[in-house]
């Protein structure tokens, strides 16, 4: 985790490049590609700076920039153990509820799917990709170029935080 934080907060230095890792590359397009790249780095810092202290998932929501958290799905209803909920209220609200969103759904992630990717004590103890760089081409488009495990990995998290972050049409680069 120190190695990302501190390409998270300053980039690759040549100490990193003398390592190996399989690189990819995911491209997006966007009004200032630079502010998504600063906004996916900003919330990203602060998720693996957690690592080491995972939060309770209630604590979130003041951890994380406002902006990630309106962009996040809202979160699936589920009663407090020992709440009563009449069955009009429960069907309205479970109306209003987005479905529980997979790596392979389409939209917006809830907030406790997101983060359950990064989790130490659920999805992070496996996690497949890490930050590694990111910047710009001349023609306006951005890249954040990831360290992975190999081809394919569990990208969907790093989409979404790349879409929540205001990027658009996005490709895979290749390494």
């Amino acid at each position: 985790m120190e190695g990302e934080l501190r390409r998270l907060r300053f980039g690759p230095t040549t100490e990193d490049g003398r390592q190996r890792p399989f690189l990819v590359e995911v491209r997006f397009t966007a009004d200032e590609p630079g502010q998504v790249i600063a906004d996916a780095r900003a919330v990203l810092t602060r998720v693996v700076e957690r690592t080491g202290d995972w939060p309770d998932r209630e604590r979130w929501p003041r951890l994380l920039p406002a902006w990630f958290i309106q962009r996040c799905a809202p979160e699936p209803f589920r009663p407090e153990p020992g709440e009563r909920v009449g069955a009009g209220a429960w069907l309205r609200r479970w109306r209003a509820m987005l479905p529980l969103q997979t790596a392979d759904d389409e939209g917006p992630w809830t907030l406790s799917a997101w983060l359950h990717d990064f989790d130490p004590e659920g999805a992070g103890a496996d996690r497949s990709w890490w930050w590694w760089h990111a910047g710009t081409d001349e023609s306006g488009v951005g890249w954040i170029q990831v360290a992975t495990t190999g081809c394919p990995f569990g990208s969907g998290s790093l989409y979404w935080l790349i879409e929540a972050s205001g990027g658009r049409d996005l490709a895979y680069g290749g390494p």
